[in-house]
């Protein structure tokens, strides 16, 4: 059975030029042309991905994004948006969009994308069930948690992904790309920011002291560390 991908554009053209372009690839698809729509939609039938603009009509791309992960609804969100502001890509992967392409783009870039992030989401992997246990930071990959002092913090399915991998490879130094191809399932190098954007909203969860990180370490040209502080 094909993979499902739900369509959320308010403009026409691009409805018809991606629905075309992701069912070429080989993927079933649903359209909706408004938030209220698309949320409906997505609530209501399951979809292996959501491909969500973020100006729509009705509801907005962002309010759309943020309702459904209060729902728990993980279906995984790449966000479209027209605009180049670096504070509407920060706000859409905040709210839980897996990624997100900026306004003109290719038919082909948006089609690698939504397979990069099916690829990933899809695979099947053996997982450590042994919990990872870091000073005062404790990770469960299998149950997608994780425990400071034994209070449990709150993350989207990408941010513990990003967590539990740097947990699982603590003591090494990982660049941007290789944890963009780990985590995301990208074969190339793409939008690094992705990864400082995730990295950054850890620090904010785990980190005792933001202006001086001891558990995520920033490696000056080099990439992120996870290590034991003390």
């Amino acid at each position: 059975m094909s993979q499902k991908v739900l369509i959320v554009d308010d403009e026409e053209s691009i409805v018809t030029l991606l629905n075309y372009n992701v069912e070429r690839a080989g993927f079933a698809t649903e359209v909706a042309y408004t938030g209220t729509s698309g949320l409906e939609k997505a609530t209501s039938i399951p979809f292996d991905l959501i491909i969500l603009d973020l100006m729509l009509p009705g509801i907005e791309g962002t309010e759309v994004c943020k309702q459904l992960r209060q729902r728990k609804i993980d279906t995984p969100i790449l966000m479209l948006t027209a605009k180049g502001d670096e504070l509407d890509k920060v706000l859409g992967l905040e709210l839980g969009a897996d990624d997100y392409l900026t306004k003109p783009f290719s038919p082909k870039e948006v089609v690698a994308r939504v397979k990069a992030i099916l690829r990933r989401t899809t695979k099947k992997e053996v997982i450590n069930e042994t919990p990872i246990r870091i000073a005062d930071l404790t990770v469960f990959p299998e149950q997608y948690e994780a425990t400071i002092n034994g209070e449990t913090l709150q993350f989207t399915k990408k941010e513990f992904e990003l967590l539990s991998y740097l947990a699982k490879h603590r003591g090494k130094v990982l660049s941007r790309e290789q944890l963009l191809n780990a985590v995301w399932g990208y074969d190339i190098a793409e939008d690094t920011r992705v990864v400082d954007v995730h990295v950054s909203h850890l620090r904010g969860k785990i980190e005792p002291d933001l202006k001086h990180p001891v558990y995520i370490k920033t490696i000056r040209g080099l990439g992120y560390k996870m290590e034991r502080p003390y």
